[in-house]
């Protein structure tokens, strides 16, 4: 029996990986760069398949853009053995970007990790977080939910 999916929020700096970014990249990329011990284990236990908010963090837009998911799990990229990635693809763009704000004013997510560690930049997120975020957005692009205009 394999694992169940588990969901993810990763936070980028949309000067350092914006979405448009990993859009433009065939929707493939690395995701490294994360030095804090706690956000690496959390990284270690994603699976092929996870699904992650992908979360512009930062001074002027703290939202969720999109939802991307996990193609390798971590792997050494360093020579020291210290560092480490993912691979992740995206799914697709949120249909309304969900603001930090927004977030924080539902009571739905009371405990959802982003408002326990906001220093983190990944941060487990639970299944029925995950669902009332992605309800808050819209959807995202990918989820099959058809959306008439």
């Amino acid at each position: 029996m394999g694992k169940e999916k588990q969901y993810w929020l990763m936070k980028t700096e949309p000067s350092e990986w914006s979405w448009e970014d990993q859009a433009a990249n065939f929707g493939q990329s690395k995701w490294d760069g994360v030095k804090n011990k706690q956000a690496q284990k959390y990284m270690k236990s994603m699976r092929v398949d996870d699904m992650c908010f992908f979360y512009h963090s930062g001074t002027k837009f703290r939202r969720v853009m999109g939802v991307v998911n996990v193609v390798r799990e971590w792997y050494v990229d360093s020579d020291d053995g210290k560092d480490g990635a993912v691979d992740v693809k995206a799914v697709g763009e949120m249909r309304r970007p969900v603001d930090l704000a927004v977030m924080k004013n539902d009571h739905g997510l009371k405990g959802f990790g982003i408002f326990k560690q906001p220093r983190l930049s990944v941060v487990p997120v639970e299944e029925g977080v995950w669902r009332r975020v992605c309800e808050l957005g819209g959807g995202f692009e990918g989820d099959g939910i058809v959306v008439e205009d």
